[in-house]
């Protein structure tokens, strides 16, 4: 019996360090796969992988140069530019050339009429792939993104921009939703959104909507920049030094291009009293219910990052049950072809087709309707009271 719990405790023990070595094996295998896929990892698996395909694609050609031209050494070379660094890449090259002047050897001649020969086409097309993916692979080295992870950034990128400009939820009796269409269809817009509830008890809604100069990916680091500092500021300062100090940002930022136009939104939850301070931007669009008459709401301020000491002046307004505060940028009223009057008639248009339902998912179809295919970004936000 001795001998046989013995025996029973060492196979137990045995299989307790079997899982334990698997456990290891497979903690380690999964390490290793996400550095590789962030890039941080060697590529000495790919530098092998490839450097191995060469000779195979230089053996295919002499076999059977119909069906495998000479010219496919490009194909290691393009996922060279692609998996490996700089100094990888020599290597993988100078095994290409060795295998372009095997088969140039080995095939025919290229001045006789047979197919499946090394030709001085042959080796500039090799030559130019190489050249290329010494291109890419330098740019990589420079940026130090490697192309596994630079997706996968840009990604995060767009949902940070996203998460930055939802908005807060706001008690009963209130609506908001917020529309923003990119120019050109792209996935990042220089207009963004920072929104906070401030105040006691949280009653005050803060909202800043930020139309930075360019557009989609020219503006987007600027955005993402801007919406991080704005969002810091939001709610930390005083409602009226809030433009003031993104104007001295902005200022420090040193940018060429380095402007913005920005509307400031500081709305009583309790009262639906509100102040709108402006830098620059369009006016805002006020819907009175009793009247069912459209009014301009326009604070006064300059464009924030042009001078220092600027100042803005804010204008008052109150949104009692059924009115309804639409803020916008000037991509979704004013083009080259209609100047921004017209563009704010078209716009409070067809926001009437949309008093009956009380604005819910009006949104995205105004800028649909009224902007479709303007090549700015466009963005809309409603505040409604209901």
């Amino acid at each position: 019996m001795a001998d046989r719990r013995v025996g029973l405790s060492a196979a137990t023990a045995r299989l307790h360090q079997a899982q334990k070595t698997w456990h290891r094996a497979r903690t380690t295998l999964r390490r290793s796969a996400v550095d590789y896929f962030r890039g941080g990892a060697s590529d000495w698996v790919a530098l092998v992988g490839l450097l191995l395909t060469v000779p195979a694609l230089a053996c295919a050609t002499v076999l059977t140069p119909l069906w495998c031209a000479p010219e496919a050494l490009v194909l290691p070379l393009i996922a060279g530019g692609l998996l490996l660094r700089p100094a990888s890449l020599l290597a993988l090259y100078a095994a290409a050339a060795v295998a372009l002047m095997v088969e140039s050897l080995l095939l025919p001649p290229w001045e006789s009429a047979d197919g499946g020969r090394v030709t001085p086409g042959t080796i500039l097309v090799v030559a130019a792939a190489g050249l290329s993916g010494l291109l890419i692979a330098q740019f990589r080295s420079r940026v130090g993104v490697p192309w596994r992870r630079g997706g996968t950034m840009l990604f995060d990128l767009r949902e940070r921009i996203r998460v930055q400009s939802k908005l807060p939820k706001l008690p009963a009796g209130w609506h908001h939703e917020m529309a923003l269409r990119p120019a050109g269809g792209q996935s990042f817009s220089g207009d963004f959104v920072v929104a906070a509830r401030t105040g006691p008890g949280r009653r005050t809604l803060e909202l800043v909507l930020t139309d930075v100069s360019g557009k989609g990916m020219d503006a987007a680091s600027r955005a993402l920049l801007l919406s991080g500092a704005f969002g810091g500021l939001l709610g930390s300062l005083p409602p009226h030094a809030f433009l003031p100090a993104a104007n001295g940002y902005l200022l420090r930022q040193s940018w060429e291009e380095g402007f913005a136009t920005s509307v400031h939104l500081v709305l009583d939850l309790d009262s639906g009293d509100y102040e709108l301070l402006s830098a620059g931007h369009v006016p805002a669009m006020q819907l009175n219910a009793g009247s069912g008459k459209w009014e301009e709401k326009a604070g006064e301020g300059p464009l924030l990052g042009v001078y220092d000491g600027a100042e803005f002046d804010p204008v008052k307004g109150t949104l009692r049950r059924g009115d309804v505060l639409m803020l916008f940028t000037d991509g979704l009223v004013e083009t080259a072809e209609r100047d921004l009057t017209e563009g704010m008639d078209r716009l409070t248009g067809e926001a009437d087709r949309y008093v009956a339902t009380s604005f819910h998912g009006a949104a995205w179809h105004l800028i649909e309707s009224v902007a479709r295919d303007v090549n700015d970004d466009r963005a809309l936000l409603l505040i409604c009271r209901d």
